[in-house]
């Protein structure tokens, strides 16, 4: 399921999640199979990491934990989340630092209040955890990539951002004129410029690339996102109506919903975004790579009858297409929710047609243990995937959890034997 929680209360299984990337050069052809083998990698929310029993230390030293921890899996970049929810995990000057929830949140209606006491001291506006992994992780030979879920100013609920709460005038609006309760709109300029103010900040970090994650999408209790055909049921708000009535003379509540112009009326403030965020990238740190999670044609949020997603255009209006043809992202990632008929391999496939070949797919996976690892490093090598993406590391755990798995990863990273044998 795509977890409310972000400490994804409820997930029966051990998931971890690793990126496997091979050492292309940019200057490759990204669509070309790739054979050598992979490397690991693995994102990181530090918050959740602190809901493990036992916890890294709270701190620097903590941080440092954590990576080591990466370092003996083998993975060669980690994914260091910066928001979670409205909040900040780092001491942000534009979002308040995470520290508690708001009164009213998912926990404490949930039977989940436990997370609530465990991190209710923990004030990540005490000290600068970003820093710290981006300078310690440089220092142990990890990649550090800021993980953005660009797309979100709440969470489950309880985490709302500042600005949505002081901007509702912002919010997704519905065809029939209610408003989400906490969800910002790329069509007005003032998100878009806030939004590029955090990555801004971001970029002061230095961090080795950005991954945008575009499915995470705020306050569950505005399920469904999507019509029972799969288009998107918001971006009725005034600037997207307004650019609708001047390209096509009527009211887009005159065409139905998923109608394909209005779709792609409703998907360009997203593109716009992009196209800045980029800009603002290449002047800052011309290196970093952009990475972008998206969803897939079988995609859904909070169950598979909640909120079906009709692929990204229609059902999240993102353009990746277009993304990849003006070359605004270099790698992608559908994530790895699937209704009936949709599998690992199905969502990778229709990603790497919808770019066109122009950028790095990567396979999403779950990984239970090391049979599972195992058999999706087979199919990433199947499929030439050159990175795949497992959700996500705090499941690793601090030794002496799941060695087994630990080993496993660790020994393909460095070439110990044929690990897929």
């Amino acid at each position: 399921m795509n977890c409310a929680c972000r400490s994804c209360i409820g997930c029966a299984a051990l998931a971890i999640c690793a990126i496997f990337t091979i050492s292309a050069s940019a200057d490759e052809n990204p669509g070309k199979p790739e054979t050598r083998p992979a490397i690991l990698s693995s994102p990181v929310t530090h918050s959740d990491w602190m809901l493990r029993n036992p916890p890294p230390k709270w701190g620097p030293e903590g941080v440092r934990q954590i990576l080591d921890r990466c370092k003996q899996c083998g993975w060669k970049r980690v994914y260091w989340r910066c928001f979670d929810g409205g909040k900040a995990l780092y001491p942000s000057k534009l979002l308040e630092p995470a520290h508690g929830y708001d009164e009213e949140n998912y926990h404490r209606d949930h039977g989940t209040a436990w997370v609530l006491e465990k991190l209710k001291d923990l004030d990540w506006g005490s000290y600068d955890a970003l820093r710290e992994a981006v300078t310690y992780g440089h220092q142990i030979g990890i990649e550090v990539h800021a993980w953005l879920s660009i797309n979100e100013d709440d969470h489950g609920y309880g985490l709302t951002s500042r600005f949505s709460r002081e901007h509702p005038q912002f919010r997704w609006m519905r065809r029939d004129g209610s408003a989400f309760r906490t969800q910002l709109s790329f069509a007005f300029k003032e998100v878009r410029d806030y939004k590029l103010a955090l990555v801004e900040e971001i970029l002061s970090y230095d961090p080795d690339g950005i991954l945008f994650d575009w499915i995470r999408t705020g306050d569950v209790r505005d399920n469904p996102h999507t019509d029972s055909g799969g288009a998107a049921n918001y971006g009725y708000e005034i600037p997207n109506i307004e650019a609708f009535r001047k390209a096509y003379g009527i009211d887009p509540k005159d065409v139905p919903n998923g109608d394909e112009h209005w779709v792609r009326v409703r998907a360009e403030p997203q593109t716009v975004f992009m196209r800045d965020a980029r800009k603002l990238i290449r002047l800052k740190n011309p290196r970093a790579k952009v990475a972008a999670l998206v969803h897939n044609p079988w995609g859904y949020r909070g169950s598979p009858t909640d909120t079906p997603y009709d692929g990204n255009l229609r059902g999240l209006l993102l353009d990746t297409g277009k993304w990849a043809e003006e070359g605004l992202i270099d790698e992608a990632v559908a994530a790895g929710y699937y209704r009936p008929g949709g599998s690992p391999e199905a969502a990778y496939n229709a990603l790497v047609k919808e770019t066109g070949g122009k950028v790095r797919v990567w396979l999403f996976g779950w990984l239970g243990g090391k049979d599972q690892f195992l058999g999706d490093v087979s199919l990433a090598e199947k499929l030439g995937a050159p990175q795949i993406l497992l959700w996500e590391s705090d499941y690793v755990a601090l030794a002496p959890a799941n060695e087994e798995v630990v080993r496993a990863m660790n020994d393909y990273s460095t070439g110990k034997g044929d690990q897929t044998k």
